[in-house]
């Protein structure tokens, strides 16, 4: 599924010509910020909300209010995650993947927990229920995450009404987070081999009604937001990431789909049950801050559309009345019932060695990309046997998705700033992990 700019307001072509000429004739590498002379003057931009949306720095190069150069600063946020990884087992890490793209904890817990269960050799053995849940909790986190990426890239260019509408819908998600998970943000719901419980008595059908509220106040925001004069403005000829530059960068996720390049995750390395699901993959045409808006508006769509197959396909029913499992059937992988372990050496042995000293992974080297919010959220584990990994790194797509900055903005206005940053929807947590 492809979207096309259909209107257009104001001089656009003026900006699209200047940026052009900045990505055809990027600044010298080898030129430092102390032999800035003349009529240029260097700024500070950020670490601040709203602006730079968190703790990201620019160092902005300005002639007059055209920007010449641009310097991204991270490491503001830095928290040393993936060394924290490897002193924890695998399963004391869970929590841990909640705060990097902490507005979309769930679909964090589902990538990491498919990235060990590949290193286990039992991501092809989940419970076909476990599955459909983890669908519609990276989905439900999928649109949580535009919902908020889209409410305050509005905010940014003056249109707070939006905002609004977004976050309402994005508290009703943490309702039915907080209903399935028992919290609302920092979730920590799935377990290597499976998930911590099953859904809770009409929790499903609390997601189904959900879902038909997301999609009218979908249609209601692109009301506000498609056709308006000033929003279209400030997006369309902004921003412009051609194809070839976007792979070039390594850019994934709706900011590569907004430039024309139709890669997803879930479509070309299918994972859990998205190979039987029907979806369509929204990319973009002119690859500016518009195509981008249009891209993410879609997704949700699509989200709602993935859901409502996984609820009419799960295994067990809404309140799974036979007794599906949730769970892989090992209990060297998977804490066993507590009943059990109260009554069977067997069990009660299992419990004390994956809590004291867990999971036993055997040696080698994975890794696993999951199409997340963002873009594609990769962990590559090297283990050495045991209960915990050798070595742990994490390919986060914001990091990556800011690489491109320095190339992005110069040629654009220092007000052009802030609609491309929304544009972009990164988050430092896991940029700075």
């Amino acid at each position: 599924m492809s979207t096309a700019h259909t209107f257009e307001f104001g001089d656009t072509a003026a900006r699209a010509e200047r940026a052009g000429q900045a990505h055809a004739t990027p600044p010298p590498v080898d030129e430092t910020w102390e032999e800035v002379t003349g009529d240029r003057m260097v700024v500070n931009m950020g670490p601040s909300h709203p602006s730079t949306h968190g703790v990201l720095r620019l160092v902005l190069e300005l002639d007059g209010e055209v920007i010449t150069r641009a310097t991204p600063d991270i490491g503001y946020l830095h928290r040393g995650d993936e060394k924290i990884a490897e002193n924890m087992t695998w399963t004391q890490f869970i929590p841990y993947t909640d705060r990097l793209d902490y507005l979309a904890p769930l679909a964090n817990n589902v990538a990491y927990a498919l990235a060990v269960e590949k290193l286990l050799g039992i991501h092809d053995r989940l419970p076909p229920r476990c599955q459909y849940i983890r669908v519609i909790c990276a989905e439900l986190a999928r649109i949580s995450a535009h919902l908020l990426g889209l409410g305050s890239f509005a905010m940014d260019v003056g249109a707070v009404t939006v905002f609004l509408h977004t976050f309402t819908e994005r508290e009703k998600i943490y309702n039915l987070c907080e209903a399935l998970t028992g919290a609302r943000f920092t979730t920590s719901y799935t377990r290597i081999g499976g998930v911590s419980r099953d859904t809770p008595p009409g929790w499903c059908d609390a997601v189904g009604r959900f879902v038909d509220e997301l999609l009218r106040a979908v249609d209601e925001v692109e009301t506000l937001l498609t056709r308006n004069r000033i929003w279209v403005d400030r997006t369309q000829g902004l921003g412009v990431i051609p194809p070839d530059l976007a792979v070039a960068y390594g850019l994934t996720g709706p900011n590569l789909r907004g430039s024309g390049v139709a890669h997803d995750l879930r479509k070309a390395h299918p994972y859990l049950c998205y190979a039987e699901l029907e979806f369509d993959v929204p990319v973009g045409s002119q690859g500016d801050c518009y195509d981008r808006y249009l891209v993410r508006m879609e997704e949700m769509r699509q989200s709602a559309r993935i859901i409502r197959q996984c609820l009419a396909r799960m295994p067990g029913g809404p309140d799974n009345a036979t007794g599906e499992p949730v769970c892989v059937d090992d209990g060297k992988i998977v804490l066993p019932p507590k009943a059990k372990v109260l009554t069977s050496m067997e069990e009660l042995i299992h419990q004390f060695m994956l809590v004291t000293q867990g999971i036993n992974c055997p040696p080698g080297e994975v890794y696993f990309g999951h199409e997340n919010p963002k873009g594609e959220l990769g962990f590559y584990i090297h283990s050495r046997g045991g209960g915990a990994p050798w070595r742990l790194k994490i390919r986060s797509p914001s990091f990556c998705n800011l690489s491109i900055l320095p190339r992005l903005l110069p040629g654009h206005l220092v007000g052009d700033v802030p609609a491309i940053l929304g544009s972009l929807d990164f988050v430092m947590g896991e940029c700075d992990r």
